[in-house]
């Protein structure tokens, strides 16, 4: 029977699905990425806020639909495993997040036609260890390709529920993560995207303190290897040695991707964030890394939050002038702490909100970009127009969130190269200029 696999929510989760893939591959199963041409579909769930609820529920049942036997895994069934069953009882498994080693018993059950029993595998208390003898399948391969360096969280923020879906931090060990990247620099990946629900926290548990600045010193001695880029860091962990490790270390990309939430100190606080002035931080980040782009995400209309401290945050994004930014609208989450609190923002009143700081951001976007035409960037080949024009990220764009740039080039190049580019021409997200 063929095996295809739906991916949903972040680079996290897509590791663990080629993690799965890897699994099936090694013993002889066949994987197909056309879900119609499949027997038995895996559905790797996300259950995050509920708009991804609801993607991840539209896919199993469209799955359902096709009369594919359907295996559910990650954060939805970990989450809500009694009531998704009883909603689409069709459902064949259930594997929580940290109990998807377990998938090829799975797949192999359900193959044998003689059975139709529902099988469920859901640890009550999820603890996450990476399965380091596994060689994950990727899905998408090119220039770049992701590690996830730890998994399972510490922190217990007001709005979020992952720390209960994937339990405790738990690190991988520096020679593990050092091995798997030199296995994707043979594969011929260039860039390195560094994941985990907090990067900065990493080592902490098997260390004995935060080593991320030593990972990524061992990192930037691969040969071959191009770029190194940091995600999700924590703010109150961007201490000096992981920003002297980032300003000094070649490899490394000038990005720091921090989600900072908000910037009212009492709005902080409520949501269990670390409350201190992040003014201050992003003038250190600016002056001891030169030309660094920050990416930050914000939450809108938490419960509590006023019209002042909406502006408190507005204005701040205004003074800042972030490289790359998201937001939010805040989602209210069952087994949160923020799902019982008073004053909960009108939807219409979060969307206005929403709807304010994205055009800020887009306004202070554009004037970014434009200051960059007439500059030679540092850009990765991605791939090709129909027409032959090269799409490039710049060393300020992650994959698969940030912007492109476009770039016309007189010598032949391939996925993964690493070339300046003049930029000529700017819009809001996307620079176009010319391979020099």
């Amino acid at each position: 029977m063929k095996v295809a696999l739906v991916n949903h929510g972040c680079a996290k989760n897509l590791v663990d699905s080629e993690l799965m893939l890897g699994l099936l591959s090694e013993k002889g199963h066949e994987i197909t990425l056309d879900d119609k041409d499949a027997d038995i579909v895996i559905v790797n769930t996300c259950s995050f806020i509920h708009d991804a609820e609801k993607e991840s529920v539209q896919s199993i049942l469209q799955m359902v639909n096709d009369g594919k036997k359907v295996i559910v895994t990650g954060c939805l069934p970990q989450k809500h495993k009694a009531e998704l069953k009883k909603a689409i009882p069709e459902i064949s498994a259930m594997l929580g997040t940290s109990d998807f080693s377990e998938i090829v018993e799975i797949v192999e059950k359900i193959a044998d036609t003689k059975t139709d029993e529902y099988i469920e595998k859901i640890s009550e208390k999820p603890e996450y260890i990476y399965p380091e003898e596994i060689e994950r399948q990727q899905i998408t391969m090119g220039a770049s390709s992701y590690i996830k360096i730890a998994d399972g969280c510490n922190y217990h923020c007001g709005y979020c529920i992952i720390p209960q879906l994937r339990g405790a931090y738990h690190s991988r060990t520096i020679e593990n993560i050092i091995e798997e990247a030199k296995n994707l620099v043979k594969k011929g990946v260039t860039e390195i995207d560094l994941i985990a629900q907090d990067t900065t926290s990493y080592g902490v548990d098997i260390y004995g303190k935060p080593s991320l600045a030593k990972l990524l010193e061992e990192l930037n001695k691969i040969d071959g290897l191009g770029w190194i880029r940091i995600m999700y860091a924590y703010p109150s962990q961007m201490n000096d040695e992981l920003i002297e490790a980032i300003a000094k270390l070649d490899k490394v990309v000038k990005y720091i991707d921090l989600p900072l939430q908000h910037s009212d100190s009492e709005i902080l606080k409520a949501m269990r964030r670390p409350d201190f002035d992040y003014e201050v931080l992003i003038k250190k980040l600016r002056d001891k890394i030169p030309n660094v782009a920050i990416r930050t995400a914000f939450i809108v209309g938490y419960p509590g939050e006023t019209d002042e401290q909406f502006e408190h945050l507005y204005k701040f994004v205004e003074k800042m002038r972030f490289d790359r930014m998201g937001v939010f609208e805040y989602s209210r989450e069952k087994n949160t702490t923020s799902y019982d609190m008073q004053d909960q923002v009108p939807k219409k009143i979060k969307h206005q909100r929403f709807k304010k700081l994205m055009a800020l951001q887009q306004k202070i976007s554009y004037e970014n970009n434009q200051a960059k035409i007439g500059r030679e960037i540092p850009c990765i080949v991605e791939g090709f127009t129909d027409d032959g024009v090269v799409i490039m990220r710049s060393y300020a764009d992650a994959p698969e969130i940030d912007g492109l740039v476009y770039a016309n080039s007189e010598n032949p190049v391939v996925p993964g190269d690493i070339e300046q580019v003049l930029i000529e021409k700017a819009d809001e997200y996307d620079l176009f200029g010319k391979i020099v």
